[in-house]
């Protein structure tokens, strides 16, 4: 039951990396450092946002419209902390 706990937290800490790997690569994109002709770039970009657009779709939904602002990624950051938190303060004492 241990392993299970620490898998799945670090499971959430590679998964908010990989939110914070999209944000930057799309940043880079976006400001031209980075070209998408080249296949290793696209491949990254497409894996990250395999990744990460279920759940920012699902956060895009309840947001109202900022223009070119997203922000939906750092509600899913502020998310993902949350439930980490909730594992270490209502679980962790369960287990240990």
């Amino acid at each position: 039951m241990i392993a299970i706990f620490y898998l799945i937290l670090q499971i959430l800490k590679l998964y908010s990396y990989v939110v914070i790997a999209n944000v930057i690569i799309s940043w880079l994109v976006a400001f031209n450092v980075l070209n998408t002709q080249n296949r290793f770039v696209y491949s990254i970009l497409e894996l990250t946002y395999r990744l990460t657009d279920p759940f920012l779709n699902r956060i895009r939904r309840f947001l109202p419209n900022l223009g070119s602002l997203d922000i939906s990624p750092i509600i899913l950051l502020l998310l993902i902390w949350f439930v980490e938190i909730c594992l270490k303060i209502y679980i962790a004492p369960l287990i240990f």
